[in-house]
């Protein structure tokens, strides 16, 4: 069922508009020390098979012992995601070939699933905001690595992660473009950090998406998909979506058929690729698996699991925008990170004993200078080397007059190569600003004499006296107060 109407986003074609239609499966590992069914660790990067209990590596008579830790992060995902929570859920073995799997078949869930239907809202760039529907979130185990390129007669296999637990999301087919989807596994993986139930690395795989796309006629029923199979950043996704959507425009536009299959991206291509052909559930024979009950949760343990909830990204984007008069765009910038948030709400704060600081002069700083900076250098917020505390002392100097927004960019560059307290910092290197009417006045003054002409400018042209404050603030070295030169300036032109 197609989510709420629209923008159109149609795909000019040969023959006329085509629709794209996208579906999402995202695999985001459970933040969890153990595996789903074992004591073994899941930390990335450990010596290959050096994370490996006996049950993960299928040794006779091991049974698998369901961790009680992922199925609460399952559910607070499954809450956060405002999905029906199924208080009875079945695992089932899912039989396929995996090389890196040692039991040869995947513990997953089918048809009972833990959670079911939910929703999630996304917000796009040009203010649309769409709801996309999520189809069920299941849990199941990870297959390990198989290593091709060590051996010249043979490939490896490293079974650290197989065995790892993983949240399978699978959204309905209710995108409509790659900047939608794109969107949505942004959303996705915000929602998911802010519960703390997956780290969202995706470098690391710790988070991936499987990609169905399909296209029709705009009206049209829907249409064979093909799937594109473990993309791992959300920008590949995006170029996976616009060369999947048009190759099968191009196909149909031709005469053909398109062929229900799964696919890879080749990133340095910008291209999908035939993998296999698309396999049907009947062909995984899942049946339930018989070394483990029904999982049975008791509504006490939903509801306590509810109430811990942290505040997820939706209601701090309303509650910034209520709370501090935030616009939009400044309010889905600084909730997109629950550090960012954090962060932007401890410059605000201030101490318990201060006023809350300016929250528009707030924001901006965080956006553009440390966020810019951030961006630049390729930092994190939370261990970046400018602390709330010292943002917080550049903008007290700001609102108090003692350096200028010239001054405080300077200022602020110096705390972020070399520490220290910004106070400190301005007072011994004589940063502050010129306020002293006296010495302003002797400045002002220099400079009208020197441009007569300019003068005749202003007076006729009110507007041009921004090129006296300019060349004060230069001669300055940026220290003149900017409004205490404006007021003079007006006052010696008469205007």
């Amino acid at each position: 069922m197609d989510a709420t109407p629209r923008k159109s986003k149609f795909i000019k074609g040969a023959t006329g508009d085509w629709e794209v239609v996208i579906g999402m499966e995202v695999h985001a590992q459970v933040n969890t020390k153990a595996k789903l069914f074992s004591g073994a660790s899941t930390a990335f990067g450990g010596e290959a098979n050096s994370h490996v209990a006996l049950v993960d590596a299928a040794m006779p008579g091991m049974l698998p012992v369901i961790n009680a830790e992922c199925v609460r992060q399952a559910v607070r995902t499954g809450l956060g995601l405002n999905a029906k929570i199924n208080l009875k859920s079945v695992f089932d073995r899912k039989n396929y070939f995996y090389p890196d799997l040692p039991q040869g078949y995947q513990i997953s869930q089918y048809k009972s699933p833990i959670v079911g239907e939910g929703e999630v809202a996304v917000d796009l760039a040009d203010g649309e905001t769409v709801r996309i529907g999520i189809e069920r979130l299941h849990l199941e185990q990870d297959a390990g690595k198989s290593l091709h390129d060590q051996n010249p007669t043979m490939s490896l296999v490293d079974l650290n992660r197989a065995g790892v637990a993983l949240m399978e999301i699978v959204s309905k087919p209710d995108l409509r473009s790659a900047d939608e989807a794109k969107a949505f596994v942004a959303k996705m993986r915000s929602i998911l950090r802010y519960l703390g139930t997956c780290d969202g690395d995706m470098e690391k795989g710790n988070l991936r998406a499987d990609v169905n796309v399909s296209v029709r006629k705009p009206g049209a029923a829907l249409t064979t998909r093909c799937e594109i199979k473990n993309v791992n950043s959300i920008r590949f996704i995006g170029q996976a979506i616009e060369h999947e959507a048009r190759r099968q425009i191009e196909i149909i536009e031709d005469g053909g058929e398109i062929v229900q299959e799964t696919r890879l991206f080749d990133p340095d291509k910008g291209e999908t690729r035939s993998m296999r052909t698309k396999e049907e559930a009947h062909d995984y024979r899942y049946f339930p698996d018989p070394d483990l009950l029904p999982l049975e949760l008791s509504p006490a343990l939903v509801a306590d699991l509810q109430r811990s909830l942290p505040e997820l990204p939706d209601q701090k984007k309303f509650r910034f925008m209520r709370d501090y008069a935030l616009s939009v765009y400044d309010a889905d910038v600084l909730v997109a990170e629950r550090e960012t948030a954090e962060y932007f709400e401890a410059v605000v704060m201030g101490s318990p004993a201060s006023a809350p600081r300016d929250a528009k002069l707030t924001a901006n700083w965080v956006i553009n200078e440390l966020g810019g900076r951030l961006n630049k250098e390729g930092g994190d917020i939370a261990a970046g080397p400018v602390t709330a505390a010292q943002l917080g002392a550049i903008l007290d100097l700001i609102a108090d007059g003692t350096i200028s927004g010239k001054i405080a960019k300077e200022v602020f560059e110096i705390v972020w190569a070399e520490g220290g307290d910004p106070r400190t910092i301005v007072e011994q290197r004589g940063l502050k600003q010129v306020t002293d009417v006296a010495a302003l006045e002797k400045l002002v003054d220099d400079i009208l004499a020197k441009h007569p002409d300019k003068v005749a400018d202003a007076k006729a042209n009110p507007k041009a006296i921004g090129w006296f404050v300019g060349q004060v603030m230069k001669v300055s070295a940026g220290k003149a107060n900017p409004q205490a030169v404006n007021d003079l300036l007006k006052a010696r032109l008469g205007i």
